[in-house]
């Protein structure tokens, strides 16, 4: 088997032993990292030259698309203690990861998150609206409230529908890699999930598909150190998560999530190998979780402020904006400008998402049936009586 080499970050920033600060993992081969000066194997990588990473432009627009998603969660966390949303799940810290993978895919390839993934969504075009809509279970939440809140999914944007059960999008994503396969369709499927998942049965059902069948799907793990309180150290002994596509045939990569153009990179070579029919890749992307799992957790039971303070020095948001300084395309009235209106944004969506009615009860008897059967009609029928009747109330 041929080795190539690529580097995508010189340093995996975070609280890890020398050790694991050491290694980087790609098809399952463990490779003693090189001097920032060299170029360091990532083995079965793509042999064509690393992307240069987003330019400055399009790195100016994802800067603001991590705001939003920043301010979309620090409002959402306000409004679910205010009993104005049911429930919610952060993903504050991840959003170099979550913009720069989806950055780096193509308007016609599919993604199957789990329920973390806002910056995904928003960087895939869904309108904040319509998720404020969906976390609200509205008349304009297209899923008509039939969904949790955070679980929320998108034909038009090629998002799919998330669910609660841990890692089922793995092999659904595996599923439709291998269909666009037979139709000799030349797009992607990424599957975004968290450390804990690479326990369930979803993930090593899913890897072992791929690599027997070289499906073309991204194995995108953002490994944000707790599985809800379980840390990653209790997850598994590997060494790495990625080193886990050994088993499987196919190279896995560990990137820094808090750095943008290292992931946009990762995600690029991965699709360039997964068009080429080389098959697939799985991305450890090291990140953290700034808040709590979900507004059902608090965190402060199973770590500490410290901890969460050291992770923080690298916050990607400050890690972009430093860079946009660098390049001369943002200064500190300007920064503050974007922050505010991030903010703003999301004050206005909230406010017509709220004035929007609640679901119509009678959309339970939608989307039973493609053609609704006789027995159906008739249950509808009853129920519009009683409604009418005030037999039953909305």
């Amino acid at each position: 088997m041929r080795w190539t080499h690529v580097q995508y970050s010189s340093v995996v920033r975070g609280p890890f032993s020398p050790e694991h600060h050491s290694r980087v993992i790609s098809g399952g081969r463990v490779g003693r990292r090189m001097p920032a000066t060299q170029e360091k194997v990532a083995p079965g990588a793509s042999a064509a030259a690393p992307d240069s990473g987003l330019p400055p432009a399009e790195l100016l627009a994802a800067y603001r698309l991590m705001l939003l998603a920043r301010a979309t969660d620090d409002r959402c966390l306000s409004l679910q203690r205010q009993g104005r949303i049911g429930f919610y799940v952060p993903g504050s810290g991840q959003e170099a990861a979550q913009v720069g993978a989806t950055r780096a895919l193509h308007p016609e390839d599919w993604v199957f998150p789990a329920y973390r993934e806002l910056a995904v969504a928003l960087t895939r075009g869904v309108p904040l609206e319509r998720l404020l809509d969906q976390f609200i279970g509205n008349s304009g939440d297209l899923l008509k409230g039939r969904q949790m809140p955070n679980h929320y999914g998108y034909r038009e944007f090629r998002f799919m529908v998330a669910s609660s059960p841990i890692g089922t999008q793995i092999t659904q994503a595996v599923g439709a890699a291998l269909a666009a396969q037979r139709r000799k369709d030349p797009i992607v499927t990424i599957s975004f999930f968290g450390d804990g998942a690479t326990s369930s049965n979803d993930f090593h059902a899913g890897m072992n598909f791929a690599g027997v069948y070289r499906a073309p799907t991204i194995f995108f793990c953002e490994n944000n150190q707790w599985a809800i309180s379980l840390p990653r150290e209790k997850q598994t002994r590997s060494a790495t998560l990625a080193e886990k596509a050994e088993a499987y045939g196919f190279p896995g990569v560990v990137v820094d999530g808090t750095d943008i153009q290292a992931v946009y990179r990762a995600v690029s070579d991965a699709r360039a190998r997964a068009v080429a029919g080389e098959g697939p890749t799985l991305i450890e992307a090291q990140v953290y979780r700034f808040g709590p799992h979900s507004t059902s957790d608090d965190p402060h039971r199973y770590r500490s402020d410290a901890e969460v303070a050291h992770w923080k020095e690298n916050d990607p948001i400050k890690r972009v904006k430093d860079l946009l300084v660098q390049a001369g395309l943002l200064d500190d009235a300007r920064d503050s400008a974007l922050v505010e209106a991030a903010r703003a944004q999301v004050g206005r969506a909230l406010a017509a998402a709220e004035q929007a009615g609640p679901v119509a009860p009678g959309t339970m008897f939608d989307d039973v049936f493609a053609t609704p059967t006789p027995r159906l009609a008739e249950e509808r029928a009853e129920f519009e009586n009683f409604m009418r009747e005030g037999v039953i109330k909305p």
